[in-house]
C-alpha cells in the first residue's frame, strides 16, 4: 500500500489528504468506499443492467471469480475492496457465504484482543503484512470496503450479511431468474440500506414468496451448525 495519501472513513464520509489525487490506490479505496451500504449487481446483458440501475443498484458489474486467500494479503497486493464469497453456483445457498464472512470477522476479533507484542506473530501466521494487520487491529475492521457474495437472493440474505459486518453485497445474475426481477432487486437494495429495520425488511419481503421458493434445504442440512 502506498504511503503518500490516506483515506479515512468517519460514519460513511470520506476524508482524504491532498496527496490522494496523486495516489491511484487512494483513489481506488475512495471509490470503493462510496459503494458501501449498497448492492453490486452482476449482469450479463443491457436489459439486466437497466433493471439493476432503475432498482437502485450502487454498481453493475460482469466479473470473474476472485482468487481465494487471506484478505489482508490482498490489500497489500493492491485490493481496494475485499469480497468474501461462498457458493457462486446460483443455487441460492447462502450457508457458505455466512461461513466465509464469519471467518473473516472472527479473525479480526481475535486480532483486536491480541497484545501489541503478539500482533507480529499473528501477521506471520497468516502471511499478511504487519502494517496492514496493525491497521486492522486499530480500526477493528478491514481497512478497505468488505462485501459478501454468493447465495444472496433475498432481502433477508442481504440484511444478514450487513448485520454480520459487511459493507455491502454482490448479487449474482440468478436474481433475474424470476417473474419480476425489478421488484426482487429493489427489495434487496432496500434491505441493504435498512438492514436493521425489521419493518422495512418485512415490507420488502412481501410478495416474493414465489420467487424465493426453489432452494432445496435438504442439500445443506446439517451444515448450519459447523461454523
Amino acid at each position: 500500500m502506498a504511503d503518500d495519501g490516506a483515506v479515512t472513513v468517519y460514519n460513511g464520509s470520506i476524508t482524504t489528504t491532498d496527496a490522494m489525487t496523486q495516489n491511484p490506490f487512494s483513489i481506488k479505496v475512495g471509490l470503493a468506499q462510496m459503494l458501501r451500504n449498497g448492492a453490486i449487481i452482476e449482469v450479463t446483458n443491457p436489459d439486466q443492467a437497466k433493471i439493476a440501475e432503475s432498482a437502485g443498484a450502487s454498481c453493475i458489474v460482469v466479473s470473474d471469480l476472485f482468487q481465494p486467500g487471506e484478505a489482508m494479503r490482498r490489500i497489500r497486493e493492491g485490493a481496494a475492496m475485499i469480497r468474501s464469497q461462498g457458493d457462486l453456483t446460483a443455487s441460492g445457498n447462502i450457508v457458505e457465504t455466512i461461513r466465509s464472512v464469519r471467518k473473516v470477522m472472527g479473525d479480526i476479533r481475535v486480532l483486536t484482543n491480541l497484545d501489541e507484542d503478539e500482533v507480529f506473530a499473528f501477521s506471520k501466521k497468516i502471511s499478511a503484512p504487519y502494517d496492514i494487520v496493525a491497521q486492522t487491529k486499530q480500526m477493528g475492521r478491514l481497512p478497505v470496503a468488505h462485501f459478501a457474495a454468493g447465495g444472496i437472493v433475498t432481502p433477508a440474505d442481504a440484511a444478514l450479511m450487513m448485520q454480520l459486518g459487511c459493507d455491502g453485497v454482490f448479487i449474482g445474475q440468478e436474481v433475474f431468474r424470476c417473474s419480476d426481477p425489478y421488484k426482487r432487486v429493489r427489495a434487496i437494495v432496500e434491505a441493504v440500506r435498512n438492514y436493521n429495520d425489521p419493518h422495512v425488511l418485512a415490507e420488502m419481503s412481501c410478495g416474493l414468496e414465489e420467487d424465493m421458493a426453489g432452494l432445496n434445504l435438504d442439500s445443506v442440512e446439517g451444515t448450519l451448525g459447523t461454523y
